[in-house]
């Protein structure tokens, strides 16, 4: 049993329980060899005595172990003492992004997709580690006080191996994807529909499905069709709109295929809101929404309807399939569809999940009434003495009808007293007892052997009973008094006088003089043995620590943060920005020069290339124009009728249109023109009679021959924009 105050592994002091779940707790604990604060998980009592869940707390924790990002809570150490399984991991100081979303409503879009690359890049690095998260969430996601974002908890995660594993876990149902309803396999795009609806809460301040029941939403999640967050929310631009419902297609194919692939959208979504770049995945309709069927309902709701009654039990249950799943036979086909659907298949699977129904009713109505029974009845009222073992009907009647409920076995109860706790659990096992172990101080007994029991020994327990064990935890000791604030010789002699051996341990601090105890371990007020030993550490008083600061113009976004944190700096803002002078992902400006001194933790802004600034296309124009019949402005010797040129020039010289015509209005139409407008000639011709006179004869004679002249005139034609 972990308290408060002890110490594991020799190094790590456990100072408060911070948080529990299904499988551990999680205590603030001091590691006195490195002075800092860190975070133990601590598989629980009940679970440690299971070979299946400490060889699953040990998976997680190596896998967990090999993940080292700043947008993931890194894991520090893994040991065991005593039959304590711990992991040891990185303490952020923090809210999660659940409660950060309801203490703002919603976030705006910005905020919104820049936490989302930061989780985005945590689940990238798990994915090329072949890990999956299989339950991204807001609650399992960090905003630390500085700013940071960090993927936690990877409490079902498991290290995925070339073959399909499948998995009954239905993770948190608001956020789970629709392979992980059906009870399907979960590979990386599971978190990355996850992270999907994670964004749409981000965006929305609420989740897309909602319901009485975890069975209601989770048929949701397989069989409606995502709303759009901009119903909601309509300024969310329609880019940041269609990665979210990219990242939420029922089908994972449809999806985006690695979450370097989301990122990438995701920061073009900032540098360029406006635009549609988002390219939809077109694959057959197998993978299209479709009706969920009444037999994948009937095991949805079993299956939650047990969890839900059962977690304990449902997570035995859940080790087991999964490590069946590890050694299945592999002439299974690798590239069979979830999706595939075949209505005789369908029609004899609804009959089997029906008959399947039917039987596990039959049995619970059995053990139902046999526990009933087994409670009314006092142990041994069946009358038989003659074995260790004892049996009592649970009703009344001829034992060879069918109908009547089995019976209830009897096991009479050990003598458990001054045996070790691990000696009576093994003993129960055994003899199909459960038991549970409450401490308490003793100062006859050792720590660890069992004092009393609350079942009488050689009175008789049904199988499968619970037994409570009340174990001693060793003999009261010697309260610690507090020392912190004093002077190292106050505290030593305060310390000696108790009876208490002093280990001295020096740090510097900001915030306590020199020479005054800073802190001490055991905590003040805890128990302990009598002469045991107290560590007090000692302020050195402010220590005056530079870090310089490395060349990161050139490197990677990736690189650029490991080198900085690897300096002892920290990383500041992010931003993005065309840059002619550094390729793609180039770090290309750094908020402090290379080599410059500065404090510890000071953070560096960094700005990332996005490559040279594409060259914008040219506007294109179209000229759709309705020419009409000159004017007596533009013409006023112009016939009406006779014929006329067209000649249409663009601005860049180009001739448009070169035509004769009598006819008006002339329309003519014109695509993909360079220029923005364009001149119009309209060139005619006048035409003068001759001049006769008459002779003396009275003929006509001609004085002045008939002339013919070209005139023309101009007008300007815009063209409109494509």
């Amino acid at each position: 049993m972990v308290k408060i105050g002890m110490m594991i592994g020799d190094r790590y002091e456990i100072l408060e329980k911070i948080g529990t779940g299904g499988m551990s707790d999680v205590y603030k604990a001091k590691c006195h060899k490195l002075n800092r604060f860190v975070a133990v998980k601590v598989l629980k009592q009940e679970f440690s005595e299971n070979a299946n869940f400490v060889s699953k707390f040990r998976i997680e924790a190596q896998a967990a172990a090999g993940l080292m990002h700043p947008n993931i809570v890194n894991v520090y150490d893994v040991g065991e003492e005593n039959g304590i399984y711990y992991i040891v991991m990185e303490l952020v100081e923090g809210i999660t992004l659940k409660k950060y979303i309801e203490k703002k409503a919603r976030l705006s879009y910005k905020e919104a997709v820049s936490i989302a690359i930061q989780v985005g890049m945590g689940i990238e690095v798990a994915h090329n580690n072949h890990i999956i998260h299989r339950d991204i969430k807001p609650q399992n996601i960090i905003i630390s006080k500085d700013g940071k974002v960090k993927v936690t908890d990877f409490g079902i995660a498991k290290a995925a191996t070339s073959n399909t594993i499948t998995s009954n876990v239905m993770g948190s149902v608001h956020y789970t994807s629709p392979e992980q309803a059906r009870g399907g396999y979960s590979d990386e795009k599971s978190d990355i529909y996850s992270l999907g609806i994670t964004m749409f809460e981000m965006l929305t301040g609420r989740v897309p499905f909602n319901g009485e029941t975890t069975v209601a939403i989770a048929i949701k999640h397989i069989q409606e069709e995502l709303p759009s967050p901009k119903d909601f929310v309509p300024e969310i631009p329609g880019v940041v709109e269609s990665i979210v419902l990219k990242c939420c297609q029922k089908s994972p194919e449809r999806r985006y295929q690695s979450a370097q692939e989301l990122i990438a959208d995701l920061k073009q979504s900032l540098m360029n809101p406006d635009e549609d770049f988002v390219v939809q995945n077109d694959v057959e309709m197998d993978g299209d929404t479709r009706m969920i069927t009444e037999s994948e309902v009937a095991q949805i709701k079993r299956r939650t309807a047990y969890q839900e009654e059962y977690p304990e039990r449902e997570e035995i249950m859940r080790l087991r399939s999964d490590t069946e799943a590890m050694y299945e036979n592999e002439e299974e086909p690798e590239d069979r569809d979830d999706y595939d659907y075949n209505p005789r298949m369908e029609r004899v699977t609804t009959f089997l999940a029906v008959l399947a129904g039917i039987v596990i009713c039959i049995i619970l109505i059995i053990l139902v009434v046999n526990v009933i029974n087994g409670i009314g009845k006092e142990p041994g009222e069946s009358g038989q003495s003659s074995g260790p073992i004892q049996t009592g009907e649970t009703d009344e009647g001829d034992s060879s009808d069918e109908s009547k409920p089995e019976e209830v076995v009897y096991v009479p109860m050990p003598n458990v007293r001054g045996k070790t706790v691990e000696e009576v659990r093994n003993e129960l096992k055994d003899l199909g007892l459960y038991s549970e172990v409450e401490y308490e101080e003793s100062d006859s007994l050792e720590a660890g052997i069992v004092i009393s029991a609350d079942v009488t020994a050689g009175s008789d327990v049904p199988v499968g009973s619970t037994v409570t064990l009340t174990a001693s935890a060793g003999p009261r000791g010697d309260v610690v008094p507090s020392v912190i604030g004093k002077t190292y010789e106050e505290a030593y002699n305060i310390l000696l006088e108790g009876g208490f051996k002093i280990t001295k341990l020096e740090a510097y601090s900001n915030t306590v003089e020199a020479g005054i105890v800073a802190m001490q371990s055991p905590v003040a007020d805890s128990t302990v043995p009598k002469g045991s030993e107290v560590a007090l550490t000692v302020s050195l008083g402010q220590e005056n620590v530079k870090a310089k600061v490395p060349k990161l113009l050139g490197l990677t976004e990736m690189d650029g943060m490991v080198v900085i944190k690897e300096a002892k700096l920290q990383l500041g803002t992010v931003s993005y920005e065309y840059n002619d002078s550094y390729e793609v992902d180039r770090i290309c400006y750094q908020s402090y020069s290379p080599d410059l001194e500065v404090d510890q933790d000071t953070e560096i802004q960094i700005t990332v290339s996005l490559g040279p600034k594409p060259t914008p296309e040219p506007t294109r124009y179209r000229c759709n124009a309705s020419i009409a019949a000159p004017t007596l402005e533009e013409a006023p010797d112009y016939v009406t009728g006779s014929t006329v040129t067209l000649k249409l020039v663009a601005d860049d010289g180009v001739v448009i249109l070169e035509t004769r015509t009598s006819s008006f209005p002339y329309s003519t139409n014109h695509n993909n023109l360079s220029s923005s407008g364009g001149t119009l000639t309209v060139t005619y011709e006048v035409t003068t009679p001759p001049e006769f006179e008459m002779d003396e004869n009275g003929n006509p004679v001609e004085v002045k021959p008939g002339t013919t002249e070209t005139k023309s005139f101009t007008r300007r034609i815009e063209f409109t924009p494509q």
